[in-house]
């Protein structure tokens, strides 16, 4: 949901990849998209993210503020321009390795101005029941903060940040250099300010010149009715904080519905299987069937097969309003799945009673096409 894909997901390494491998990832991709190289529309762009990731994940530090605040700790530093690595080796000295060092790469960093703050994601695991129904529940939601002791200057209460005297503020260099392929304008981070166009010579002591602290939020979501596995709610300004000036995210809440014990969901209709025994099959009952709203009576008619399907109207879940207005879009309803249940051990005196009735039924065997027990298996899956 954030506006930038995952650092480690642009390499194709895992979040404890070592250096080496952050580099061989590097190495591969830089090749095979560099603009000189690839003639596909998209290759500028793709090279251009592959470079950031790299920037930020090389440098030891950038990566563990990457790690604890994701995109909105780096956008608070200031943005990258995908070409100045740590750690283990420039991106120069990399193209130098491809190059020969004739070029050494370069793009135009994006303008500095207000940005929109990073989307967040949270999980809610919540019942079967409550799905259903529909329930508020608080949470605890981790997020980044602009750093309430600094404002977000990222300097000592008392002072202020001042204009980068290399970059004089723009956040970038500019070199022009000279290869067999001709003049190049190699863009880069700068190098004293990271990019931010500023210079903290007092960082603050809360946030140690981040602009951000982590907070802990109680936030209140409420859960309508009719919800189910992977239905998002959306709580608008609830992300990250946006930078210069920005806007705030969203935060999004992914719902998790845990499985009931046995009330199985299919779509707006709910289905459970319901045992009987064989008295109940062939003579009919009256039973007691669990709904979502309470216990309910089933009529059992006599001469029922295992497979029958019952249909208990209204009796499932409410359809969910999309629209957002309170509107009762109606309810599905419950199908009740009859197996019917032989017994394998018998009494003396139920054994009596079924030799008796065997005795009447007689012992031909009349084979049917598609219908018994397994015909109304098909129909109940719709086969």
């Amino acid at each position: 949901m954030a506006n930038k894909r995952d650092y480690y997901e642009v390499l194709g390494v895992s979040r404890n990849a070592s250096n080496d491998e952050l580099k061989k990832a590097y190495r591969g991709l830089a090749r095979k998209y560099h603009p000189d190289v690839n003639k596909e529309p998209d290759a500028g762009e793709k090279f251009k993210e592959i470079n950031e990731a790299y920037e930020v994940l090389s440098d030891g530090d950038m990566r563990a503020r990457y790690d604890r605040f994701g995109h909105a700790g780096m956008d608070g530093a200031g943005g990258f321009s995908g070409f100045e690595g740590g750690g283990f080796g420039s991106v120069a000295d990399i193209f130098e390795e491809f190059f020969g060092g004739a070029f050494s790469g370069g793009s135009r960093r994006q303008r500095r101005g207000p940005k929109r703050g990073a989307d967040l994601r949270y999980d809610l695991k919540i019942s079967f029941e409550e799905a259903v129904f529909g329930i508020e529940k608080d949470i605890e939601v981790e997020r980044p903060a602009m750093c309430p002791s600094c404002n977000g200057s990222g300097a000592e209460p008392g002072s202020k940040p001042k204009r980068c005297p290399t970059c004089e503020g723009s956040g970038e260099v500019r070199r022009v250099q000279q290869s067999l392929l001709g003049s190049f304008v190699n863009v880069t981070t700068c190098p004293s300010c990271r990019g931010s166009g500023e210079i903290i010579d007092t960082p603050c002591t809360t946030c140690h010149g981040h602009k951000l602290i982590q907070e802990t939020r109680t936030l209140t979501v409420k859960v309508p009715s009719g919800v189910d596995n992977d239905t998002q709610i959306r709580l608008t300004g609830e992300g990250a904080p946006g930078v210069d000036g920005g806007p705030p995210g969203n935060l999004y809440v992914i719902i998790r519905v845990n499985k009931h014990k046995f009330f199985e969901r299919r779509g707006d209709d709910i289905w459970i299987d319901l045992e009987i025994n064989v008295a109940q099959a062939a003579l009919g009952d009256e039973v007691t069937v669990p709904t979502i709203d309470g216990d309910t009576t089933l009529t059992i008619p006599p001469g029922t097969e295992s497979g029958k399907v019952f249909k208990l109207k209204h009796q499932g879940v409410p359809k969910l309003d999309r629209s957002g207005r309170g509107v009762d879009m109606g309810r599905g309803d419950q199908h009740v799945l009859v197996h019917v249940s032989i017994p394998n051990k018998l009494t003396d005196e139920q054994r009596d009673l079924f030799k008796k009735l065997a005795g009447t039924l007689g012992k031909e065997v009349i084979p049917q096409r598609e219908r018994g027990f397994f015909g109304h298996v098909k129909d109940a899956l719709g086969f």
